[in-house]
């Protein structure tokens, strides 16, 4: 079998220290690890990204908020019980991770009161119901009680918490440290972390040096963080999760290979969107880009024929996931390891609130675009 398909080839040793548990202030003072050629690194710091980019590119960035989607409750015999939502199915039902999960069958309730000290069901602020089981997740889609979408979310801001990831463990970080400076659509479960690095005045500075920026949404869920459990990582199968890509952003990508610029997605949730969306658009007999609202499941590894996306920016990922595979297949598995390793032997900070990475189209390992 190809190394390139071995998931054991996707591993890599980091000292735990490296685990960034907080981000650094200013969000643009992170480290920045320029891959600036089809051999070469250059240490930098985010902030200086306007030098590395040239007038007429395109940042594509997404612009979903994170929401509080813990939440704390108790079943009706008072038993706490820890939530966490998934994704939203319809107005007011959840797929949700139950804890303690195999105790909720269909029909079981969950009551959020406003204090966990109250355990009457006429002190209860949100009530949901168990209406399935989700084999795929082990979840439980929930069907909440409320008097309108509306009253939901201002249950949920109040009641809930930012999930932070479980490498994330001693952190100082506040909630909207955990959210970009431009999220605006709710619905994810964890940020698009290469965005975290991006400032009001450094986004301001792109534009003024002639860099664009587009937006595409991508709710981040389950499906993003699932881990590769396969040996022959081309049988592993995607969690879906929904997107948007609008039509501005499609004509504005246009516009920017039109002009010989180059289109940069800030994030492996944008690669996943442009890119899921151009294979659809190919399986429709389109060619290039159409505006898409829907879901992808495209699993991006080395051997994959690009469409879209020509570099990126991106942070340090978890040994044998799936957006390890990503990256690799951009500038080759043997290329990111060493570059991994570089990063280690530097200390650099990995994960979601570590130090970036800026992959520039000169560093990408033979692209072999499609003919869309």
């Amino acid at each position: 079998m190809n190394d390139d398909h071995l998931l054991a080839s996707y591993d890599y040793h980091l000292p735990a220290e490296l685990i960034a548990q907080s981000p650094v202030t200013p969000r643009d003072s992170s480290r920045l690890l320029v891959l600036n050629s089809l051999t070469t690194q250059v240490h930098s710091v985010f902030r200086e990204l306007p030098q590395w980019l040239r007038s007429g590119d395109l940042l594509v960035l997404n612009n979903t908020r994170v929401i509080p989607a813990r939440l704390y409750g108790q079943k009706t015999t008072g038993a706490p019980v820890e939530i966490l939502l998934l994704e939203e199915k319809a107005p007011l039902s959840w797929l949700a991770l139950v804890k303690p999960g195999k105790r909720f069958k269909r029909g079981s309730q969950i009551w959020f009161p406003h204090s966990p000290d109250e355990t009457t069901e006429s002190s209860v602020y949100l009530k949901a119901t168990v209406i399935d089981v989700d084999p795929e997740t082990g979840g439980r889609l929930l069907q909440f009680e409320a008097d309108s979408v509306e009253a939901f979310w201002s249950a949920i801001e109040e009641l809930g918490k930012i999930p932070l990831p479980p490498y994330v463990t001693s952190s100082e970080a506040q909630p909207g440290q955990y959210q970009t400076v431009y999220a605006q659509k709710p619905g994810a479960v964890a940020a698009p972390t290469a965005g975290l690095h991006f400032t009001p005045d450094l986004l301001q500075r792109l534009q003024a040096q002639g860099i664009q920026q587009s937006y595409i949404t991508l709710h981040v869920g389950v499906g993003t963080f699932r881990p590769v459990e396969v040996g022959d990582i081309t049988q592993h199968q995607m969690h879906s999760e929904w997107l948007e890509v609008p039509s501005s952003t499609v004509e504005a990508i246009a516009e920017t290979k039109a002009r010989g610029g180059r289109v940069i997605a800030v994030g492996t949730t944008v690669v996943r969107s442009l890119e899921g969306v151009a294979q659809i658009a190919k399986a429709e007999g389109k060619s290039g880009l159409i505006p898409f609202r829907g879901r992808t499941d495209l699993f991006i590894y080395p051997g994959y024929s690009w469409q879209v996306v020509e570099g990126m920016i991106t942070n340090f990922h978890l040994p044998r996931s799936s957006l390890l595979m990503l990256v690799s297949a951009l500038i080759g598995r043997e290329r990111l390891m060493s570059v991994y390793q570089t990063a280690i032997d530097e200390k650099y900070r990995f994960y979601s609130f570590g130090d970036g990475m800026l992959i520039l189209p000169e560093a990408v390992k033979s692209p072999n675009y499609s003919s869309v």
